[in-house]
């Protein structure tokens, strides 16, 4: 018979993995992975299908909803019914995206991660990227890039986002909290003194009652904003055109699980990630050949040409996802976006 830990790493569709049954080991106590392996149920369910006291029971919950492995139904105040991870991206960031975590500490952690996507989560992402049927996310321009836009819609400007939320929060990476804590770091932004994953609403709400981040108001959210675009991070919003989603990442080509899965494995990004409206062109006359714009792009879309005497810079506009980025470090000006796709290329929000 195979045990709890087996499997809950079934469950979560890698079985016989012996790296994330590690993981799971560590994460885990056996009473632990027994109670896990018991959901989805209430506190009093898996008392009877484990053997444990309800008292046991609860106290190892509530230990496993702040850790990030297991996640209640209805209120995460009352907490009195819980499920299991639905799957491995939800356990891996919601494990590793906490202010708890200490990057020394919980290194060990962050190794066993950091060792099982290497060798198996990322492979398993690329390869699932080939079979969605949309993407499961999209770009959303940099504000600064695109605020004077006359037809900027409100689902693709960023700060009308965050005006419209009742609740925001902000938790550290878990992908740039792994990074760093193995020793990798980020080309573009150190998270573990400044963190940048936003959550609204239910996200908000979970983050907060975990003590995993910490609320922000819309003000402090705002200036976060620009200080994401300044450090040169992708925002990523819902796949529709709803001002409502639970996870705003601001992604890294560096770091971010799904960007490194894409690239080292050769999966389709844009099945995960839509790209925005826009694409980026360059003013050739205008370009000074300062390179700026080469190290802001996260996809690859920028090179050098020769022009006359001169190096300047060229997009290839099929690789621009329109995050808006290169434009607010040009030099001379000469990178602007412009929109290459109707509004109705975004789909209506789901009814």
């Amino acid at each position: 018979m195979s045990s709890h830990y087996e499997q809950l790493v079934e469950r979560l569709g890698f079985g016989g993995s012996k790296r994330l049954l590690a993981l799971l080991e560590y994460l885990l106590s056996p009473d632990q992975a027994a109670i896990c392996a018991a959901l989805p149920a209430s506190v009093e369910e898996v008392a009877e299908k484990t053997g444990l006291d309800v008292e046991t029971v609860r106290t190892n919950l509530d230990e496993l909803f702040v850790k990030g492995v297991v996640f209640p139904r209805g209120s995460f105040v009352e907490r009195s019914y819980y499920r299991f991870a639905r799957d491995i991206i939800q356990l891996h960031d919601a494990t590793q995206a906490s202010q708890k975590l200490d990057q020394v500490k919980d290194r060990r952690l962050f190794q066993l991660w950091e060792d099982f996507c290497a060798h198996e989560m990322y492979p398993f992402l690329a390869g699932l990227s080939k079979n969605l049927p949309r993407a499961m996310a999209r770009v959303v321009p940099a504000y600064q890039a695109v605020k004077d836009f006359p037809d900027l819609q409100p689902w693709e400007n960023f700060h009308e986002i965050l005006k419209a939320q009742e609740k925001i929060a902000v938790v550290p990476c878990s992908c740039r909290s792994r990074s760093s804590a193995v020793g990798e770091g980020c080309a573009y932004t150190d998270e573990p003194s400044k963190w940048k994953c936003l959550q609204f609403g239910r996200g908000a709400d979970y983050v907060i009652a975990r003590g995993s981040g910490k609320p922000l108001t819309l003000e402090e959210a705002l200036e976060l904003s620009d200080q994401i675009e300044e450090v040169g991070l992708v925002h990523i919003g819902g796949y529709d055109r709803s001002m409502f989603f639970n996870t705003s990442c601001q992604c890294c080509h560096d770091c971010c699980e799904l960007f490194v899965s894409m690239n080292r494995h050769d999966g389709d990004l844009e099945k995960l990630y839509a790209k925005s409206r826009y694409a980026a062109y360059v003013s050739t006359d205008d370009c000074s050949g300062c390179q700026n714009c080469l190290e802001r792009c996260h996809f690859d879309a920028i090179d050098l040409v020769r022009t006359g005497k001169k190096y300047k810079a060229a997009v290839n506009e099929e690789k621009c996802w329109g995050c808006g980025l290169c434009v607010l470090t040009c030099e001379p000006g000469a990178i602007r976006l412009k929109a290459v796709r109707p509004p109705e290329y975004i789909p209506e929000a789901a009814g």
